[in-house]
């Protein structure tokens, strides 16, 4: 149903427990993602939310996929740092 619904896909979240502030699980199959395991830019979004809704800037988050994914989220306002451990994927050089 929801390869079906417009948008680009669809975002759930809710309040975390014990070190997570807020989790969330990312779907959009509109783009061949069913789910995606860790979403940076859904989380430049949802900081604002929790932070404004927590009266906090700093953000322990959690993507609840299979693989889960941790973020550690900073609102600055106009700009959302993210950090977190990864896994390179991709190593590239581009030239212009």
């Amino acid at each position: 149903l929801l390869a079906k619904a417009k948008g680009r896909g669809c975002l759930v979240t809710a309040p975390g427990m014990e070190v997570f502030d807020f989790v969330s699980r990312g779907f959009f199959p509109q783009s061949g993602i069913d789910e995606d395991p860790a979403t940076g830019s859904a989380h430049t979004t949802l900081t604002p939310y929790w932070a404004k809704r927590l009266d906090k800037t700093e953000l322990n988050a959690c993507q609840l996929s299979s693989r889960k994914g941790y973020l550690r989220c900073k609102n600055l306002g106009d700009r959302t740092q993210i950090s977190g451990k990864c896994i390179d994927y991709l190593i590239g050089k581009i030239s212009i």
